[in-house]
């Protein structure tokens, strides 16, 4: 993915140039929504973006590499959170597996994995044994990430997850929130730099939000 990230990082350089010079260009109720209730998916400070994604989502696998160059950029105020889409009997295995690996400090060696694993090749990856199975494929301590993945810790975060999603009424991935008040996707926004445009803007309006 090194390339892509490379020329992610300059697309995402040219649009967020953009639409620092235009803000005017991104409207409340075509490219954003504001939400009717303020969500939140972790309790650090500062100011939350957060990703929903699904590792079998082939959107979501395009635009990993466009949020992970916008990601090395970011201020320190920024509190970035990759958030798992239990959305299905799939999905909620995959989002196990995700705070299962976060959990035992190995997502750095499963997250782009499992990305082309599910979404980029199709494997079948649905139990924790063929997902176990695969982890220790990368490097990870199989029986460690077996522990973590039936854990009440991941159980708990399961549960959270599905309460965001609930309450910010997301529907598909990928889909961006800000400040846990507005919603954006590569959909609304017309692409994924110009969705991650519009979260740039967001966090500055909740910045200028911040400084009344």
């Amino acid at each position: 993915m090194g390339i892509v990230r490379q020329l992610a990082a300059g697309l995402i350089a040219a649009t967020l140039a953009f639409s620092v010079a235009a803000q005017d260009a991104w409207q409340e109720g075509k490219h954003y929504e504001r939400l009717a209730n303020e969500v939140s998916a972790s309790s650090s400070e500062g100011i939350e973006v957060v990703e929903i994604f699904w590792y079998g989502c082939g959107y979501c696998l395009e635009f990993e590499p466009y949020v992970q160059a916008w990601k090395e950029d970011v201020a320190d105020d920024i509190n970035f959170v990759y958030l798992p889409a239990p959305m299905n009997r799939a999905a909620v295995e995959h989002a196990k597996a995700f705070y299962a690996s976060e959990a035992i400090g190995a997502r750095d060696k499963t997250h782009d994995a499992f990305f082309q694993a599910l979404a980029g090749e199709r494997k079948s990856l649905n139990s924790a044994s063929d997902l176990a199975d695969f982890v220790a494929g990368q490097g990870v301590d199989r029986e460690a990430f077996l522990k973590a993945y039936n854990s009440f810790g991941v159980k708990a975060q399961i549960q959270r997850a599905m309460s965001v999603l609930r309450g910010a009424q997301v529907t598909g991935t990928p889909t961006m929130l800000v400040a846990g008040k507005y919603r954006t996707s590569p959909g609304m926004a017309g692409g994924y730099e110009e969705a991650l445009a519009v979260v740039s803007y967001l966090v500055e309006k909740e910045r200028g939000t911040d400084a009344e």
